[in-house]
């Protein structure tokens, strides 16, 4: 074997020397040892002292299986050269040569020196059962001297280094590549089947060694760690503690080391370089499932240190994420990529692996504009910071910090966790005021096995839209107004976070404004509810503590309808409430003992309903009181810029007790592009017949969707109008027909002062024109023969002053006769109160106040010019009166 001196410059010096190397001194060099066979250096002769020395020990081979075998070499005396500047030997070495030129194992081409002394026994293990020791010193004299013996072992008896059971795994320390010593590959790596070992182990590991580890994980977060033994790397470069302190475990390494990569091969990050002695202080995670591992070591050292024995598993610290990756530790989770992972939640964790210092991760949680973000940690533990990169004595080493933005807004600032005075924070939530949470892990001190902020992280999205105005300071309330938008939807919150209410009842307020100069009254519609389980039954909706939603119109109080559960089905879908003012309001109660089981993060809506301002100015007043008669025209006024706008009036027409009521038509026009009842429609409605339970003088009117405010639910009911008027440009003004079709409606029908409503509906306000009259009637009694009961008129006095002519025996009020509108119903004889043959005097009779006047023409032509000159005179003199100062006088 050639032998390689670390000094070129001494290369003649031991060329000349070598051919007086003692090669044989009394048995004790150049010879086969035996097992259990213990070798001395060679004794000091004349011959042999002071010359070059060179010995070579071969040990005999097994004839068993030579790789269930391994040697135990043990050296109890050693002194051989001397370690100069850590880097080469003087005057003497030891090479241990494990493997040789047949074996697929060896480290013979350049086996490495071996000098100084030890003070304690120190041992080799062989890697193989083929082992040779070289022997060489310059200068043999009694200051140079070795011992050692040897045995052999089966693997398993090396329990330190094959670990239990090693038949059962046999590439627990790696697959060795093929013609190198110590380069290995470990593949799917799980705990305890992979031992990551230097070369020896746990002997003394030998010199001038580069040695490559790959390992591997069948998932990310490889880990890397030391359960028990004791690292020593170039702990100790000799055995005298003054000359040679223990090194500790640092990354300060000048000759022997560890390197580790986070990847396949040394072009991947490195983590860090170790070496030392002592117990190592922590775990090493790599970021995927690959690490790569070199031990380097001197040419030249002494016979001391034992090197590594590292374990190989998989830390669960990694989680499949539906978020998207930018960078190092840089995540966008959005919630488009959850819908389309079919995740109804998100989460992410606290960084498991390695990372540098100052590092700083961010996450970014995205929502679609009208989604808000809720950030929840069901797990968070503060630890010490145990495994840094760097030391760092000030505050606050590691932070993690929440922003209500999306981006690290220092304004907008949440919370902010710090590694040395927060307090954990499990089980809390918070909740962005926008579409967006940002956070933001920073560590200055970086780590070797992760943060120490440890944190399970879930995040989810939650539909905040609103489809009115939100209240602020409220849970849920909503406004709507008229100038905003004349009609829409409305539903209960689509934001299901609400019903995390704490024990606190959910109480959602809808109120609906608008203003008479626009509309003067607001239409209602829930078109369906979805309650679902109540411990209580709805048997009393408004008393009871169930699931509600309540329909109110805030100017008529006794118009109210409360729907839940049980009542739903009694009612005919749509629910309608029409306010008779300009405000109405829907309120939605929901049980807090069972909101967040019944509707946290369900889809489907509690109702579902619309609303609707009408009533318009062209309408005019929305309330036509009682009165012996009247008129309602439309439109009320003219405007050109409402006469192509859509239209929607509804009119309540009261009538006073014990009436009758006769409609009739002056005037009813549709325009010619009116052809049927989508461009425009007149309808009719009577109030329903009033229950037992209803209070006197409360009704249920079908076109306004009001019931009372008591505790019974009438059934549902299918209400139709009276009279459905529809365009027909064919016919023009169809007065004549229609009031023909319109009855005298009585007070029975009419509900004892219920109103009657009519409801106009058009496409465009110019689509028609109409103006509809009516007169309150009294309906006389008959007597037993048939005659009219006629001593009544004395006790309804002027309000039946008038006995309309004909059979039906009505009146009417005595002011109404003869004032130019025909006030009684039209019967065979044609006659009525604006009768010829009533109101048109002889030559000298004239009717004036419904007062007869008997005087000729030429008298009421000259009182009626007197009076005019009277008119005129008093005219002039209130001018003259009235007129202004001359600005000359002097009183100006």
């Amino acid at each position: 074997m050639s032998l390689k001196h670390n000094e070129n410059n001494r290369g003649s010096k031991e060329d000349a020397g070598v051919s007086s190397v003692i090669t044989n001194a009394q048995d004790q060099c150049n010879k086969t040892v035996g097992i259990y066979e213990e070798v001395t250096s060679p004794q000091i002769t004349q011959e042999n002292h002071g010359k070059t020395l060179l010995c070579h020990y071969r040990f005999r081979p097994f004839r068993t299986n030579l790789r269930d075998w391994v040697l135990r070499i043990r050296f109890t005396k050693f002194k051989v050269g001397r370690l100069v500047n850590d880097s080469y030997c003087e005057n003497g070495y030891v090479q241990i040569v494990d493997g040789n030129g047949k074996s697929k194992l060896s480290n013979g081409r350049e086996p490495g020196k071996l000098c100084g002394e030890i003070e304690q026994p120190q041992t080799f293990i062989s890697e193989t059962s083929v082992v040779k020791i070289v022997f060489y010193v310059e200068n043999f004299t009694e200051q140079t001297y070795f011992r050692f013996d040897s045995r052999a072992e089966q693997q398993y008896e090396v329990y330190l280094r094959y670990g239990q059971h090693p038949e059962l795994y046999p590439n627990r320390r790696g697959e060795v590549v093929p013609n190198t010593y110590c380069e290995r590959v470990f593949r799917d790596c799980r705990m305890q089947t992979c031992y990551v070992q230097s070369p020896a182990y746990p002997g003394i590991y030998p010199r001038n060694l580069h040695c490559k580890y790959y390992l591997n994980t069948r998932l990310p977060s490889i880990k890397l760690h030391i359960e028990n033994e004791e690292f020593n790397v170039d702990g100790q470069r000799c055995e005298n503690l003054m000359l040679c302190p223990m090194r500790a475990i640092g990354s300060e390494c000048p000759n022997d080391y560890i390197k580790v990569y986070d990847g396949k091969d040394e072009k991947s990050p490195v983590i860090g370089t170790f070496c030392g002695m002592g117990k190592f202080p922590y775990s090493i995670v790599g970021s995927g499932s690959d690490l790569f591992v070199e031990f380097v070591t001197s040419p030249a050292g002494p016979l001391l240190n034992t090197g590594f024995h590292f374990n190989v598993a998989h830390w669960p610290g990694h989680v499949d994420t539906s978020g998207k990756k930018n960078g190092t530790c840089d995540w966008i989770f959005t919630s488009q990529a959850l819908v389309d992972s079919g995740d109804k939640q998100g989460l992410f964790w606290s960084e498991g692996h390695w990372y540098p210092p100052s590092t700083s991760c961010t996450y970014l949680i995205l929502g679609k504009p009208e989604e808000i973000v809720r950030l929840y940690f069901p797990s968070f533990r503060i630890l010490r910071i145990d495994a840094p990169i760097r030391k760092w004595e000030g505050e606050c080493g590691e932070s993690l910090t929440i922003y209500d933005a999306a981006w690290a807004d220092d304004s907008k600032i949440i919370k902010t966790f710090c590694d040395t005075f927060s307090k954990p924070s499990e089980k809390q939530e918070f909740i962005s005021t926008s579409n967006a949470l940002f956070v933001r892990f920073e560590s200055k001190t970086g780590s070797y096995s992760g943060s120490s902020l440890y944190y399970w992280a879930h995040y989810d999205f939650f539909n905040n839209s609103h489809f009115g105005d939100s209240v602020g300071g409220t849970l849920c309330d909503e406004v709507f107004t008229s100038w905003r938008t004349f009609e829409g939807r409305f539903t209960s919150p689509l934001n299901t976070l609400i019903y995390q209410s704490g024990g606190q009842p959910v109480v959602c307020r809808y109120r609906f404004i608008t203003s008479r100069r626009l509309f003067a009254r607001v239409v209602l519609r829930i078109e369906n509810v979805n309650f679902k389980y109540n411990q209580d039954s709805c048997v009393n909706c408004w008393e009871n503590r169930v699931d509600k939603v309540i329909l109110m119109d805030k100017h008529r109080n006794a118009s109210r309808i409360c729907l839940c559960k049980e009542n739903q089905g009694q009612y005919s879908y749509p629910v309608t409430l029409t306010s008779q003012g300009e405000e109405a309001e829907v309120t939605l109660k929901i049980d807090p003992r069972h909101a967040l089981n019944n509707y946290f993060k369900i889809n489907v809506p509690i109702f579902e309903g619309s609303y609707r301002f009408m009533h318009g100015p062209l309408c005019g007043p929305t309330e036509l009181g009682p009165s012996a008669d009247g008129k309602l025209r439309f439109p009320f006024y003219y405007n050109p810029s409402l006469r192509d706008q859509p239209v929607s009036c509804l009119w309540e027409l009261m009538v006073h007790p014990d009436k009758d009521l006769w409609i009739h038509l002056d005037k009813l026009v549709f325009a010619m592009s009116s052809k049927s009842c989508q461009d425009a429609k007149l309808e009719f409605y009577l109030p329903s017949k009033p229950t037992a339970s209803i209070t006197p003088g409360v009704y249920y009117n079908p076109s306004l969707g009001i019931s009372p405010y008591h505790s019974y639910v009438p059934p549902k009911l299918q209400h139709q109008p009276l009279l459905t008027l529809c365009g027909d440009s064919n016919v023009g003004d169809r007065k004549t027909e229609i009031t023909s079709e319109l009855p005298i409606l009585s007070a029975q029908k009419l509900l004892q002062g219920g109103p009657l409503t009519i409801r106009l509906e058009a496409s465009a306000a110019s689509k028609l024109n109409f103006i509809i009259s009516w007169t309150e009637l009294y309906q006389l009694p008959k007597n037993p023969d048939g005659s009219l009961m006629t001593s009544k008129l004395e006790l309804k006095g002027e309000d039946c002053g008038f006995i309309c002519p004909g059979p039906e025996g009505v009146c009417i009020a005595k002011e109404l006769v003869c004032n130019g509108v025909q006030n009684c119903p039209s019967n065979v004889t044609g006659a009525h109160d604006e009768s010829e043959s009533k109101c048109k005097s002889t030559d000298n009779q004239f009717i004036v106040f419904n007062v007869q006047l008997n005087i000729t023409w030429v008298t009421a032509s000259v009182v009626g010019g007197s009076l005019a000159l009277l008119f005129c005179f008093c005219c002039v003199i209130c001018c003259r009166c009235c007129r202004r100062k001359e600005p000359d006088d002097p009183d100006y």
